[in-house]
């Protein structure tokens, strides 16, 4: 009589043939909503949102020089710092209390406190929810990025796009479900990980855009001057005819379904695409608002007000353009990885320096968008999340930068269901950490609360992977009910 592990030594399968049939299995599984939108049939609760942007500040930006006002920082500038415990550094940034060099002043009948750096957004403050009391769990860039972007600080998961996505499916027949507009620099950390779809179908990961870019859409369009538009699209519909047939001997397999899915989009694409990224056809005072009314113009090696307005605001209007399009679910970085001299919001060595011409611009581009999209009537439905890796310290890192701080930072909400005029869990009065250090917000909360507004309940998501039911919250989160209007 044969043993079990003969058996299957014998069948001609054997231990890695299991293995093999169990990832496909698996993969068939996740590709589901191929055949159709997303793999929820039926939203969990009424949505109150139906699409998404992120703005992602690559590196870290400082709460309290931004949205985080502390007086005490102010009344105590340049005594030692003594936070009560012992505190690890990132690096050196355990030096005298710093007080923000950028003036706060109230904006909006909120009174909502904002430093000069973000001026733009208080005409928009009313509309907005400020997250004071955010934590992370690194402060390492790369594993910090991924925890915002994914919900797990390691790579190998999708983005909460690529979620999105997979849950809802797509409001377009002819663009992505998922857009991503990096920084015209670079990637920031992790680069397109942060947006892929991992053990999702491929088709949910984030399209790259680059908008300033004579190439926007990589391999959208063939380069070589022998192909025509008639012999492109001749290609494509052989490819389609043969993937066809390769699918039809295969029933079951839904992999192949995917791949004919989205040549497909790429041909519907090459049309709608370019047109979604041309604004020739839109109107003077609204290119004026996102600070995009000078193409052309060149700037200084050094970073600069207007360069960073010019393309951050580009980015915040194709957003604008996609969003109204159909694109379910776009991100927006500033600030590419490690960069010499400062291109991102690391600002170890000067905050001034680097902050105020990025959060102008930022600012500039993000105050536009919240109004364009107010007076269209798609806020309502749109949530825009700003968030970054982590915070920066109260602290001085040598003379005028600060160093990590993981322990709490701000996020905002606006949108799609949020309270307008609201800040929520109050960091304590350095912007160390939270006031309450036992009741923290974190990303699986944040992420939570934005799919329940899109209709989805966070524990109902998952795919089965690796033995285990995967979410984008991991095994955590709440629905915080209290900035939800």
């Amino acid at each position: 009589m044969r043993s079990r592990r003969e058996f299957l030594q014998h069948t001609g399968w054997g231990f890695g043939g299991l293995a093999l049939a169990a990832m496909m299995f698996e993969e068939s599984i996740a590709a589901k909503p191929q055949a159709g939108g997303g793999v929820l049939e039926q939203l969990h609760r009424p949505a109150r949102a139906k699409r998404v942007v992120q703005l992602f500040m690559g590196g870290a930006a400082s709460h309290i020089d931004m949205f985080d006002y502390k007086p005490a920082l102010e009344k105590h500038h340049g005594e030692p710092s003594d936070f009560g415990e012992h505190v690890e550094a990132f690096q050196d940034g355990l030096g005298p209390w710093m007080k923000s060099p950028f003036a706060f002043q109230p904006y909006g009948e909120s009174g909502k406190m904002l430093s000069d750096i973000v001026a733009p957004l208080g005409e928009c403050v009313d509309d907005m929810t400020f997250v004071h009391n955010l934590v992370g769990k690194t402060g390492v860039h790369s594993q910090a990025t991924y925890l915002q972007a994914t919900g797990f600080d390691r790579p190998g998961f999708p983005g909460m796009g690529a979620w999105i996505s997979y849950g809802l499916g797509s409001l377009s027949d002819n663009l992505p479900s998922f857009v991503v507009l990096p920084d015209h620099r670079g990637y920031a950390s992790n680069g397109p990980k942060n947006w892929g779809s991992a053990f999702l179908p491929a088709s949910t990961q984030g399209t790259t855009i680059f908008p300033q870019r004579e190439n926007p859409i990589e391999d959208l369009h063939p380069k070589s001057e022998f192909v025509t538009a008639q012999s492109d699209r001749d290609g494509l519909e052989l490819l389609n005819r043969l993937n066809g047939e390769y699918r039809d001997a295969r029933l079951g397999d839904s992999r192949l379904e995917a791949r004919i899915r989205s040549y497909e989009l790429a041909a519907k694409m090459q049309l709608a695409a370019p047109e979604a990224l041309d604004l020739s056809t839109e109107p003077q005072h609204i290119l004026k608002m996102y600070g995009v009314d000078q193409p052309g113009r060149t700037y200084p090696a050094e970073i600069n007000v207007p360069e960073e307005t010019e393309y951050f605001g580009r980015k915040c209007l194709i957003a604008r353009r996609l969003l109204e399009r159909g694109v379910r679910f776009v991100q927006i970085w500033s600030g590419n990885d490690n960069s010499f001299p400062r291109r991102n919001w690391d600002s170890h060595e000067d905050i001034q320096r680097d902050h105020r011409p990025l959060s102008l611009g930022m600012a500039t581009g993000t105050a536009a968008l919240i109004k364009d999209l107010k007076q269209r009537g798609l806020l309502e439905d749109t949530i825009i999340l700003w968030t970054t890796e982590f915070g920066r310290m109260p602290s001085t890192q040598g003379s005028k930068g600060r160093d990590h701080n993981p322990y709490v930072f701000t996020n905002w909400l606006c949108g799609g269901g949020i309270k307008g005029g609201m800040s929520y869990g109050p960091s304590d009065e350095w912007g160390y950490k939270p006031l309450d250090r036992d009741n923290p917000t974190q990303v699986y909360d944040i992420h939570a609360t934005i799919l329940h507004l899109l209709g989805i309940d966070h524990k109902r998501l998952t795919v089965r992977h690796d033995g285990i039911d995967r979410r984008l919250t991991d095994v955590h989160g709440r629905v915080v009910s209290d900035i939800i209007s």
